[in-house]
């Protein structure tokens, strides 16, 4: 039974797959420590809605980001804490989950995934079938350049303020909460069918507040991972 979870956004999102049988459950559980209450319970939840226990799981998939630090930290340590067990662990980013979510709600390409990225920036990148540009950062009021009047798709959240900009192009979903599952269970199970990825690395478009505000000390901790690793 494969495990999916996404918290890379002020909403939980997670889904138990094994075989043809799918368990879902959609949160909106608010950022930061809302995860960390919520997560856990909300797992055991559908673990008993599917009949399962913790040693039924084969497998973790996990949303790595971007999106926010500390929600999305939360999600990828609890699938590295389950990969302690040794189950494999396999990583995707929010770029992908959303570019799914549409691919599986019936949208071609090309379009672009924009999330927020908070400090008046969006995060964006531009897919087909396949990425098509590296995902990056742009200022909200140069979007209308970058994009060039091709579809845009945001979450629910976050497109009104792109809408204010980039008033026609969005890419409407019927029921956003639903194509998100449907991509988060079609991406399990094809990172299910490659190689395990460890560790999972969080993926983050922009230097943390401590970077920024402390530098010597960020730049300390770097080079203490890094040796860390080495060993």
């Amino acid at each position: 039974m494969l495990l999916a979870l996404d918290t890379t956004t002020e909403i939980l999102h997670l889904a138990l797959i094994q075989g043809d049988r799918v368990w879902t459950r959609r949160i909106l559980s608010g950022v930061g420590r809302g995860h960390s209450e919520r997560l856990l319970p909300a797992l055991n939840d559908l673990m008993a809605g599917a009949g399962a226990v913790p040693q039924d799981l084969s497998g973790v998939a996990a949303c790595l980001g971007p999106g926010g630090f500390t929600s999305l930290r939360i999600g990828v340590a609890t699938a590295e804490g389950l990969g302690l067990t040794g189950l494999p662990t396999w990583g995707f980013s929010a770029f992908e989950l959303r570019a799914q979510a549409l691919r599986q709600a019936g949208v071609k390409g090309p379009f672009w995934v924009l999330l927020d990225g908070q400090r008046g920036e969006a995060f964006h990148q531009r897919w087909e079938e396949v990425p098509q540009t590296p995902a990056a950062k742009h200022p909200l009021p140069g979007l209308a350049d970058l994009l060039g009047g091709e579809p845009w798709w945001a979450p629910e959240a976050f497109a009104p303020r792109v809408e204010a900009l980039l008033p026609s192009g969005r890419i409407g979903l019927e029921d956003e909460g639903e194509a998100t599952l449907a991509g988060l269970v079609a991406l399990a199970r094809r990172g299910s069918l490659g190689p395990a990825e460890a560790p999972l690395v969080p993926f983050y478009l922009r230097e943390t507040d401590a970077a920024v505000n402390f530098p010597l000390a960020a730049a300390h901790l770097s080079e203490a991972l890094r040796k860390g690793v080495a060993r």
